[in-house]
């Protein structure tokens, strides 16, 4: 310190050095001023979100635009007029020249012009599809959707705009594409889709009771609407095709259209195949997903980053309480290949234009097959714990069915043995030996059930070699696992179980 203070140069040089700090913090903090005031500037110049909290009534239909300039007064007139029939039927079809050209007749463009979609999230994918759908004559569209459209949303929808920031989406779509196709009727449902207010969104036009939609496109992210939705339409017949992840994928020529069954690579597919199988739903509907698969420095689905958490209130991140709160990374573009493919599938089904999309796995008679295999295998297990009764298996029922078969082979076991991987001759086969009866008994005499107490986690896909070896050394012998097979085998088998269980409270 002595020297410090009697050296000019020192003291000199010490001095530049603090004075280079100052000047370099007060240089970083009017930058973070300058940043912080831009960005308040921006977003006060951008209409906001209500600020309550969004409330779903059963059905919310959405009034005129809230604050409409010139450009929008003239659209709602024009499309006031066109739907009233004050509208030169020739300027239609002049504009739809294009359509009618290759679909080749007029009643392949009328069937269009007649037909009535519905629209399940208006999002990236939906808004893509329902812009599409209304470019190419489809005249009436209900929109369904909770969600307002924000900054982020506007690298990928179809038509939001800055001045659209805070609406509903589902508002959003009419007030742009009226400009477009003036004659289509739009029906708007501000609502998040639930299989209890299923029937009133997918029910036919104006409430009509005899008619229904002539398609219903999913463009769902969350897999319990997701769900919900195809099983609905599955169960009643109605032609429904569903938007698999854009999310994290680069590559439009992986993207295709192939019935549920079929669709590979992709985690939300594989998530919605694994709940809608144990709902017994295992194909007949068709899906756009890519085959892209992930790599090295590709984007993939991001975890919230633990700051987030740290600073509390999470759930204010999210759109609604409870609803998922997750980072995904989305290439603009991709949603837009996803929403064109699904509105292009649509319009060639409803005017019958000539198409085919990859078939479904044709393994519907394995399944059977796998199902007799557990069936005469818990027969035998019956019959072995109880000897003294050898009529105890006959009637027999197992609580599994072909969808439960499908899900464990294809998705728990993905549709290899957990022993060798091989991928053929497979069977399904208990993998722990009873400890007590699998038998339960309800009733007596006739009218007496017999049932075995199988759960799906009690099972293990091996081949029908490995299964014939499991049972006799297993299941009927004296023999362990650890005798048989090796600690990796046994630590595969355990995650599996743990995952089947997972899922099975969906059944």
């Amino acid at each position: 310190m002595a020297s410090l203070a009697s050296n000019p140069k020192l003291q000199l040089a010490a001095t530049a050095a603090v004075s280079a700090v100052l000047t370099a913090a007060a240089v970083l903090s009017y930058q973070h001023l300058q940043r912080d005031d831009r960005v308040s500037r921006l977003k006060q110049s951008i209409p906001q979100p209500n600020d309550a909290e969004p409330s779903l009534p059963q059905v919310t239909r959405i009034g005129p635009l809230p604050h409409m300039d010139r450009e929008d007064e003239h659209n709602l007139a024009l499309a006031q007029r066109a739907q009233q029939g004050d509208f030169d039927d020739e300027l239609v079809l002049e504009q739809l020249a294009r359509t009618r050209a290759f679909l080749g007749s007029d009643e392949a463009l009328g069937a269009l012009r007649r037909a009535f979609v519905v629209v399940v999230g208006c999002g990236g994918v939906g808004s893509h599809a329902c812009a599409a759908l209304a470019r190419s004559g489809v005249a009436r569209l209900r929109l369904v959707d909770f969600d307002q459209v924000t900054l982020s949303s506007l690298n990928r929808h179809a038509v939001a705009t800055l001045a659209d920031v805070g609406m509903p989406k589902v508002q959003c779509l009419q007030r742009r594409l009226v400009a477009v196709a003036p004659w289509v009727r739009f029906d708007l449902r501000l609502q998040k889709f639930e299989a209890r207010v299923a029937g009133e969104l997918l029910q036919g036009w104006d409430g009509d009771e005899g008619s229904r939609p002539d398609f219903v496109i999913d463009a769902i992210d969350n897999i319990d609407s997701k769900v919900e939705l195809l099983k609905y339409c599955h169960d009643r017949g109605l032609p429904v095709i569903s938007a698999m992840g854009a999310g994290t994928k680069s590559d439009p020529t992986r993207v295709m259209v192939a019935d549920i069954g079929a669709s590979v690579e992709d985690g939300l597919s594989r998530a919605t195949r694994r709940r809608l199988k144990l709902l017994g739903v295992t194909s007949g509907i068709p899906v756009v997903y890519s085959t892209e698969k992930m790599g090295e420095g590709k984007a993939a689905l991001l975890p919230l980053p633990e700051e987030e958490f740290q600073k509390g209130s999470v759930g204010d991140l999210g759109v609604l309480p409870d609803f998922r709160v997750r980072i995904l990374p989305v290439l603009g573009t991709m949603p837009a290949v996803f929403g064109y493919t699904l509105a292009n599938h649509v319009i060639l089904k409803i005017t019958g234009y000539p198409m085919d999309y990859q078939p479904a796995k044709a393994r519907d008679k394995m399944y059977d097959g796998i199902l007799a295999y557990v069936q005469a295998s818990e027969e035998k297990i019956v019959r072995m714990v109880e000897a003294g009764q050898p009529d105890a298996a006959i009637g027999l029922k197992v609580p599994i069915t072909p969808g439960d078969i499908a899900f464990l082979v294809e998705e728990a076991f993905r549709g290899r043995s957990a022993i060798t991987g091989i991928p053929t001759k497979l069977v399904l086969i208990r993998w722990k030996k009873p400890q007590q009866t699998t038998l339960v008994r309800i009733g007596e005499g006739k009218d007496e059930q017999k049932s075995s107490n199988l759960r799906l986690r009690d099972l293990v896909c091996m081949t029908k070699e490995e299964a014939t070896r499991h049972q006799k050394e297993i299941l009927q012998g004296d023999k362990g696992h650890e005798d048989l097979y090796s600690r990796e085998v046994i630590e595969v088998v355990e995650a599996r179980q743990k995952e089947v269980e997972a899922y099975e409270r969906y059944r």
